[in-house]
């Protein structure tokens, strides 16, 4: 699995996380990573 894959789960797991509005910012945050690191990095 491609770390930027394992980023993106947390990301979305934080989403769900019913502590608004800290989660949801992290979450948001989390997979803004995520796909940053799939586009820039490729890994």
């Amino acid at each position: 699995m491609r770390t930027s894959t394992i980023v993106l789960l947390v990301g979305i797991v934080l989403l769900f996380i019913p502590i608004p509005p800290f989660a949801t910012i992290a979450g948001i945050l989390t997979i803004l990573v995520a796909l940053g690191m799939r586009f820039l990095g490729g890994s």
